[in-house]
Parts: C-alpha cells; sequence; structure tokens
C-alpha cells in the first residue's frame, strides 16, 4: 500500500488544483474549462481504473482493448456510456464464468476441461472472487427458478467447494 501513496497524493493534488482553478477563476469562461478539464481527468482517471482492474484479474490483453473502446465511447457518449460498456462486460463475463462453474459443479467433462484450458488457480481465484456475485445470480436463474416451476428438486450448490475442487484439478 505505501507505494501506491504517492500515487493517490498525485491524483488527488491534481482534482484539488484544477477544483480551485475552477473556484478562483473570475470569469464563468474560465471556470468552464477549468470543470471542463476536472471531468477530463475523471474520464481518464475511470478508464485507467478499468484498466488496471482488468489487468489484475488477469485480462492483461483484453483490458487494453477495453480501455480503447471506453475512450471511445466515453467521447461519445459520456461517462454513462462508459459505465454501461463497463457493466455489460463484467456481466456478460461474469455469466459465461458462473455457468462453466456450475457445470463443472455438476460433473460436466467439457467444462472441466475449459477450466484446464484456460486457467491457472492463481487466474480462476482472482475470477472466482471478482465474479462471485453472478455465480449466485446464475445459480438462482439457472437452478432454483427452474426446479419451483417444473416442480423438482434443486441440486445444492456450494461455492467454496468449488474452490476446494479447483485447486485440486488446476494445481
Amino acid at each position: 500500500m505505501r507505494e501506491y501513496r504517492s500515487l493517490t497524493f498525485i491524483i488527488i493534488a491534481i482534482f484539488i488544483i484544477t477544483l480551485a482553478g475552477a473556484y478562483f477563476s473570475p470569469s464563468f469562461e474560465e471556470q468552464r474549462n477549468w470543470l471542463e478539464l476536472f471531468l477530463l481527468f475523471g474520464s481518464l482517471l475511470f478508464i485507467f481504473s478499468v484498466l488496471v482492474i482488468f489487468a489484475a484479474i488477469g485480462f492483461s490483453s483484453f483490458s487494453l482493448y477495453l480501455a480503447l473502446i471506453l475512450a471511445a465511447v466515453m467521447g461519445m457518449y459520456g461517462i454513462e456510456g462508459a459505465s454501461l460498456v463497463a457493466g455489460l462486460t463484467y456481466i456478460t463475463w461474469g455469466s459465461i464464468f458462473a455457468m462453466e462453474v456450475l457445470l463443472f459443479y455438476n460433473g460436466l467433462k467439457s467444462a472441466k476441461e475449459w477450466f484446464q484450458k484456460r486457467y491457472t488457480f492463481k487466474s480462476f481465484k482472482s475470477e472466482y472472487y471478482a465474479f462471485y456475485p453472478m455465480l449466485g445470480i446464475a445459480y438462482i436463474f439457472l437452478e432454483w427458478i427452474p426446479s419451483i416451476f417444473y416442480k423438482e428438486s434443486f441440486l445444492k450448490f456450494s461455492p467454496s467447494k468449488v474452490l476446494k475442487m479447483m485447486e485440486e484439478i488446476l494445481n
């Protein structure tokens, strides 16, 4: 954490200086320019944050493409469009990951091969924690709700058991 302390102070200082410039500007035009600069720095910080998060999860090449797409979308549609793209990316990949985890948990051989081909235990664990909420949502939509409609017993799902099983398989 200490190595990021100076970077955090620099980022905060940039935002404080731009806000101070907007506050102390004598004309409305200068205030608007300072506020536009503040929003630009915020946009760049958002894009960089998404880049770092996806790179930390394990999508190093994908994170660069996503950063470029986010920059283009943010230029056209603003922060709302970029947030929508980031959210839809999380939901899409999280749904795929959660479905594969449920298939693996239920003993499907192709799901086991899918994980063995694409993951180490470290990369699986980081995605497991990143997409943990999606595991529960996928379980509800793919197992629990259909079992209510078809009056069948549903299979119990234990995410911690999946992590232990993956540790044995991927190490």
